[in-house]
């Protein structure tokens, strides 16, 4: 999570850093803003964000355009990481992207690499209100009169998101969709398994599945990869942003539309198969009144296997931070059981009796 969140006691890694940082964190704000002085008021980590580090930072601007209090939040790399994570200076330029597109995202402020400053490179965008929590959202009575118009308008936010399109010189350091397509990806989570200490049998057929159901390429557009229930903020039922663009890339856009009906983004609503808030009819609505094209539900049902093998090694992929790496994150450790939840995902999704057509 990106925008917003609750603050939390602050984790291994960053905590010190950034208090040892304030003054020169301070010294950058007032320099990118024109301010003649800024002064942090208020620092906390927020809660969520697996990959990456959020910071609530409350600051006074004395003098030029951001005079007064501002709420911001500080994005930067957490001590271990995942390799295919972009690093921050890439997210924000693809969040400057998504903005200029219309796409209802916290405002990208300013980016730094600068080691003076936070010691590694960071962003600072706007605060937005609301919570992203999937578990809450999916279960809230309050919600339910709304969630069908939330399904929708999350339909057309995914569909200006893939008005971006390469080339793009702001965006040249993705790369190019030859390189980051299925077959790339699914050689990868091979790769991976490969490597990996212990068995997965059901993943490996699963990646057999996908090699041999590869569709037809298609015009890539900017896909952000990690589209679910779980990264949009709502403020009670109205959407005030689209968070966490760490994974995006150039990609088909129905594997989007795949990975936000998979059945590991529904949390407590395993029925919605629109992120556990909608029917995906509902949500293909909002997707295709604003795009102007047809979703295509095979090569969605491609997708969706194929995130339930990415959510899979995902999984593994955190709780290798904690048994291999070290990092000391119970929530990494745990995140590791997934990968059984998304085999058994694809048990159900490859029976013959529940492929569309002759998929």
């Amino acid at each position: 999570m990106a925008g917003t969140g609750s603050p939390q006691s602050e984790p291994d890694g960053l905590g010190p850093p950034v208090e040892d940082h304030r003054l020169a964190l301070a010294r950058f704000l007032a320099v990118e803003s024109g301010a003649e002085r800024v002064e942090i008021t208020a620092l906390a980590a927020l809660r969520g964000g697996a990959i990456q580090e959020n910071w609530a930072v409350d600051a006074c601007f004395t003098g030029g355009g951001f005079a007064g209090s501002q709420r911001l939040v500080l994005r930067t790399a957490a001590s271990t990481g995942v390799a295919d994570s972009l690093g921050r200076l890439e997210e924000f330029a693809v969040l400057k992207s998504a903005y200029a597109a219309g796409v209802t995202v916290p405002e990208p402020l300013w980016a730094s690499d600068d080691p003076e400053i936070l010691g590694k490179p960071f962003f600072i965008m706007r605060q937005v209100e609301g919570s992203a929590a999937a578990h809450r959202i999916t279960r809230d009575l309050a919600l339910e009169p709304a969630l069908p118009a939330i399904a929708e308008r999350l339909g057309r936010e995914l569909a200006r998101i893939h008005t971006i399109r390469p080339p793009l010189t702001d965006l040249a350091f993705l790369a190019p969709y030859e390189e980051v397509g299925p077959v790339h990806q699914i050689a990868g989570f091979r790769a991976y398994l490969d490597r990996h200490p212990a068995p997965r049998p059901v993943l490996e057929w699963g990646i057999r599945w996908l090699e041999t159901h590869v569709p037809a390429p298609t015009e890539p557009v900017l896909c952000h990869h990690d589209f679910r229930t779980g990264n949009y903020m709502l403020q009670g039922a109205v959407l005030t942003g689209i968070l966490d663009w760490e994974f995006s890339g150039w990609g088909d856009p129905h594997e989007d539309i795949g990975w936000f009906c998979g059945k590991g983004w529904r949390f407590a609503r395993l029925d919605r198969e629109a992120g556990g808030i909608a029917d995906r009819t509902t949500f293909y609505r909002g997707y295709e009144s604003e795009s102007g094209r047809r979703v295509d539900p095979q090569r969605v049902f491609f997708w969706e296997v194929l995130a339930s093998v990415r959510w899979a090694i995902i999984a593994l992929q955190q709780s290798d931070r904690y048994m291999i790496a070290g990092e000391c994150n119970l929530d990494l450790a745990l995140t590791g059981r997934r990968a059984t939840e998304c085999e058994l995902e694809l048990l159900m999704l490859l029976d013959p009796g529940g492929m569309p057509g002759d998929a």
